[in-house]
């Protein structure tokens, strides 16, 4: 139950959402309150298209937007710069080789303010998940320093991004960018951006209707994921004439 315009309420240890058609419209998305991070409520969260994002100084806030920005990996589009930078090879990149590093990168403050939304708790939750083969992160290196990165969750066929962070001009570009070309190569259909924003229109993302998003994860997340540790297998640039 719930009042009129107000989200729903989650107790802690009894997974389960509602519909995510009765999100609330202002502020667009929002569907529930409370609940936990446990692994089993995390990933039926995403199967539903449902994430969490909330302040520490905040409960746990959970999520549907409509619409809801989303890449479909055939339709990558890498700009005339940063194709000419993939073409010189400036920094390794690597798959699932610190997750926990990728994330705290992603959590440090930031001059937009960006950030601060990875909780201690939230860290941990995401770090579990990690562990279960679930949540895996892309990393660029410059000879032994991260200086840039993100991560997600991968469920069948559909990649869920979480957050991104770069320490170093283009350095989270060229990881997105190894990141999309071989998911596209595994047959990966869907990478949800969650929310639409100039820098994920850059890379192609669009927006599309809650219902249609919810049927594609429907069709996706059933399908065999990938085995984890992730390892790539391809190289982007074969993508790029």
């Amino acid at each position: 139950m719930r009042e009129t315009g107000a989200p729903f309420l989650l107790e802690p240890g009894r997974p389960g959402f509602p519909d995510p058609e009765l999100a609330l419209e202002d502020p667009d998305g929002l569907l529930a309150i409370g609940g936990d991070l446990s692994p089993r409520r995390l990933l039926s969260g995403y199967r539903m298209g449902i994430f969490p994002w909330y302040s520490e100084e905040q409960p746990i806030l959970w999520w549907t937007p409509d619409p809801r920005a989303v890449l479909f990996p055939a339709d990558l589009k890498v700009s005339r710069s940063l194709r000419k930078a993939l073409r010189k090879h400036p920094f390794e990149v690597t798959l699932d080789r610190a997750f926990d590093a990728v994330i705290e990168g992603c959590a440090a403050p930031r001059g937009d303010g960006l950030g601060t939304w990875i909780t201690p708790e939230m860290n941990a939750a995401y770090h579990r998940l990690h562990e279960m083969g679930f949540a895996h992160s892309v990393e660029s290196w410059e000879a032994d320093e991260l200086i840039g990165g993100l991560y997600g969750i991968a469920i069948g066929r559909v990649f869920f991004g979480e957050s991104m962070f770069t320490r170093r001009t283009n350095a989270s570009k060229i990881a997105f960018v190894h990141l999309v070309r071989q998911l596209q190569a595994w047959g990966f259909e869907l990478i949800d951006c969650q929310v639409a924003s100039e820098h994920l229109a850059s890379f192609g993302a669009m927006d599309i209707p809650r219902r249609e998003f919810m049927s594609l994860l429907d069709d996706h997340c059933e399908r065999p994921g990938v085995p984890s540790p992730w390892h790539f297998d391809t190289d982007p640039t074969e993508f790029l004439w």
